[in-house]
């Protein structure tokens, strides 16, 4: 195996790894959702590693922490999510041409993944309560009342790879660079 596959392995599970640890770090809700550090995370690896070890990462992640904290039922659609979230990020990080070089880029790109996080959160929870017997509106309305969570943890999101992307990304090149040279 070449030292660059090895160091995509790596980072792959560094990140998988992460995403687990930045998700246990959790904030509890009224609603019974919860506010967490996972979604920077991916966004930082989908940002970091590129679109599918990036997504891999965070959709790896998530599903471990399901597995290990009695959400399985879950970890399947959170895998889907990361690549759903992740292409978007990756679609507003080809805006920047893959090189944002300030902070309001990088709130861009945040704003841009956090909406698409809304949009996947609000049509599972439509979909499952329709699934389990509630009329479409009603499993609309019930759903809009989860969305307070995802809302802060976007806001969340946004901050954290607002503050961590150049810091990360420099500490990345120099590891990188030093392992070739």
């Amino acid at each position: 195996m070449n030292d660059h596959r090895i160091r995509s392995i790596v980072f792959v599970a560094l990140f998988t790894a992460l995403t687990v640890i930045g998700t246990m770090i959790k904030i509890p809700l009224p609603t019974g959702a919860f506010v967490h550090l996972g979604n920077a995370v991916l966004l930082l690896a989908v940002l970091l590693l590129g679109y599918v070890k990036g997504s891999l990462a965070g959709g790896l992640g998530f599903a471990i922490f399901d597995l290990l904290n009695g959400y399985a039922t879950e970890a399947p659609y959170f895998i889907l999510e990361s690549f759903i979230v992740g292409a978007f990020a990756y679609g507003a990080f080809l805006l920047f041409k893959k090189r944002p070089q300030a902070i309001w880029q990088l709130v861009v790109i945040g704003s841009v993944t956090g909406l698409a996080k809304l949009a996947m959160t609000q049509l599972k929870n439509t979909v499952m309560l329709w699934y389990l017997g509630s009329s479409w509106s009603g499993a609309w309305s019930a759903a809009v009342i989860k969305l307070p969570a995802t809302v802060i943890n976007v806001v969340a999101t946004i901050l954290i790879v607002a503050i961590a992307y150049f810091p990360l990304k420099a500490a990345i090149q120099r590891v990188t660079k030093g392992l070739i040279n």
